[in-house]
């Protein structure tokens, strides 16, 4: 059997030589490299529509798509097709121009008889300028949208004929949806409370529609990456799936198209240690350390050990992280709720706190690098090799600026009056976001964590949507369990249950509409409680590179019982946790360091391998 094989433009294909060997494609790179971010064709779905009423199609819920139409037509004419997110006393909500929720009309000619016609939205020219993600060629213009209807027709006509009364018929109602590869059924979580379900479900959800550019995006309005956003949906992404390239990708976009806030630019970091974390590969860490290194804002260290914008941005440090000027953003908007009335000044608290756990970050990934590093053996007359990068340099050097920056912190931003952490030098002020973020970058001495967090309980969601990630985080990090799920489960404006009451079927840019008039209704930023609930309420974490080893300490609050099946690269991690119990299996090559309340208000740390296991359970939440 002789096989024989063709390439061009990438496209590889096994010829059939003999009834034993079958026609088969493959698709490789265009050249080889010594490093590359894999990534994977963005998926097709097909779905038919429900008709609902007033010849309204339903699609459930809302992704990036297109329609497929086959309408039946006495003769040529046309009609109006009109798709949304929404719907209003009975029709699409035709949305003011300021608003971003999609609602698009799009004119349709028809042929004689019957016919299938791709319908595509009109082009956006706010999402398709040059700062935006370009969709795919074979996969062009797609909108937002889960209903649609076609002015002029009845929908009842079916393929038997036309619709009584008139000469245009609608046989079949499809969407074509796009997004990157992802395994719906790779992750489930269920508990004893229905609003955290469906909580779960709606952000959970959110991740696929979310994908549809292969980089995550902002959402639709702009479709530009933003690295808190993306750091957002990395982490959600991790919570439900173990195939981690698109994230990875998303990175590395940002490190050479970063966006203006400063704090934006440090999560790049913090990404990239993630991405070592989950995956245990330092190949990513190591091709991009040059441009983490300047992501790492050291460039902008004063001589008191702080950094600051105000300061002056060098022409050379603007072109180390690849744009013009930065500015410090907090959150937003800026409008005295979402940012709890954060005063700025020369010395930002929440920038600051940010950039010592980036330092920690770099000093780790230059260990790393450093561990890992192969120097290749040299053969005599050949010529010698390039001087390796100061790895063991550096990461001394960022732990002792580390060190330099917590201390600097401290005299700088605590309040010996309050007991808390004031935004800047120039004031008094002390926000919700100074204190959380002091929480979560682990700048707050044990002794003061309960006052810190008691603070923090007082200001409830004074933050955006996606600011509520780092205060999930920053309290499950307090062990406030208890006070994080109550966050989850709060059913006013300010709530994720009010976006599944307003009808949304993906996660919103902002709380409500009354909060962001022009909010997308397809953020996956909004989704935080889909990393919260993996990697807070179930506690699960991995503690060594690519779950070799994991720890579990869940914070249930008041729930009766959860459970949850996390998949990691090394197999599925499988709890239920009540107040009496844990029950947890292990996959096989990773150890679990399983930490529980027990009666002295202490916790009881013991390490197990692969396999099943069960523990008795004191809860204290």
């Amino acid at each position: 059997m002789q096989l024989r094989l063709e390439s061009k433009t990438g496209i590889n294909k096994v010829m059939k030589e003999t009834s034993l060997c079958q026609t088969a494609a493959f698709k490789t790179a265009s050249e080889l490299k010594e490093y590359a971010t894999p990534s994977y064709p963005i998926l097709a779905k097909e779905e038919a529509g429900k008709l609902i009423s007033c010849g309204i199609y339903d699609f459930e819920k809302a992704a990036f798509g297109k329609l497929r139409l086959t309408l039946k037509a006495g003769s040529e004419d046309s009609v109006t097709v009109i798709i949304g997110e929404r719907l209003k006393d009975g029709r699409i909500e035709h949305t003011p121009r300021v608003s971003s929720v999609v609602y698009d009309e799009i004119g349709l000619r028809l042929k004689p008889g019957e016919n299938t016609y791709i319908v595509e939205p009109n082009r956006d020219g706010r999402n398709t300028g040059p700062m935006a993600v370009p969709t795919q060629d074979y996969v062009g213009v797609v909108a937002p949208f889960r209903y649609c209807t076609i002015e002029g027709v009845s929908p009842a006509g079916g393929p038997s004929g036309a619709a009584p009364g008139g000469d245009i018929a609608v046989v079949k109602a499809e969407r074509i949806s796009y997004h990157y590869p992802f395994d719906m059924e790779a992750a489930s979580f269920r508990c004893s409370n229905d609003t955290l379900n469906a909580i779960w479900d709606l952000c959970h959800y959110s991740l696929e529609p979310c994908s549809f550019l292969g980089i995550w995006v902002d959402g639709n309005r702009e479709r530009i990456p933003y690295e808190y956003d993306a750091l957002i949906a990395q982490l959600c992404h991790y919570g439900s799936d173990a195939e981690y390239s698109i994230d990875r990708r998303t990175l590395e976009w940002l490190l050479e198209k970063p966006t203006w806030p400063t704090e934006w630019i440090l999560y790049t970091v913090e990404m990239a240690w993630n991405d070592y974390l989950w995956t245990g590969d330092d190949r990513a860490l190591r091709a991009n350390y040059e441009l983490l290194k300047a992501h790492g804002l050291d460039a902008l260290r004063q001589s008191n050990g702080l950094v600051s914008t105000r300061m002056g941005q060098s022409k050379e440090f603007l072109e180390s992280i690849r744009r013009g000027t930065i500015t410090d953003i907090v959150d937003w908007p800026h409008n005295g709720i979402e940012d709890d009335g954060f005063v700025y000044t020369d010395y930002n608290a929440v920038v600051n706190a940010l950039y010592y756990r980036t330092l920690l970050r770099l000093s780790d990934i230059a260990g790393v690098l450093e561990a890992t590093r192969v120097i290749p053996s040299t053969v005599e007359g050949s010529h010698p090799l390039p001087a390796a990068p100061g790895y063991r340099e550096d990461a001394r050097r960022f732990a002792i600026e580390a060190e330099a920056t917590r201390q600097a912190f401290e005299k700088a931003f605590f309040s010996p009056q309050t007991g808390l952490y004031k935004d800047g030098i120039d004031t008094d002020h002390c926000s919700l976001h100074t204190n959380m973020m002091s929480i979560l970058c682990n700048l707050v001495p044990e002794e003061r964590v309960a006052a810190v967090a008691d603070f923090i309980q007082t200001r409830g969601l004074n933050c955006s949507i996606f600011g509520a990630h780092n205060l999930l985080e920053a309290l499950y990090a307090a062990d406030r369990g208890d006070y994080a799920l109550e966050l989850m489960l709060r059913d006013d404006l300010r709530s994720w249950y009010n976006g599944l009451r307003l009808g949304t079927t993906i996660t919103l840019e902002a709380w409500d509409d009354s909060f962001k008039p022009n909010q997308d209704w397809n953020h996956i930023a909004g989704a935080a409680p889909g990393n919260a609930i993996p990697f807070g309420l179930m506690g699960i974490r991995p503690l060594e590179p690519g779950f070799a080893k994991v720890q579990i300490r869940p914070q249930i609050g008041d729930l009766k019982w959860a459970e949850m099946t996390l998949p990691t690269i090394r197999g599925s991690i499988h709890m239920r946790v009540d107040g009496k119990s844990l029950s947890v299996t292990i996959p096989a090559n990773m150890q679990a360091d399983i930490l529980l309340p027990n009666a002295q208000g202490t916790m009881t740390r013991t390490t197990v391998g692969s396999g099943s296991h069960s523990f008795d359970r004191v809860s204290r939440y």
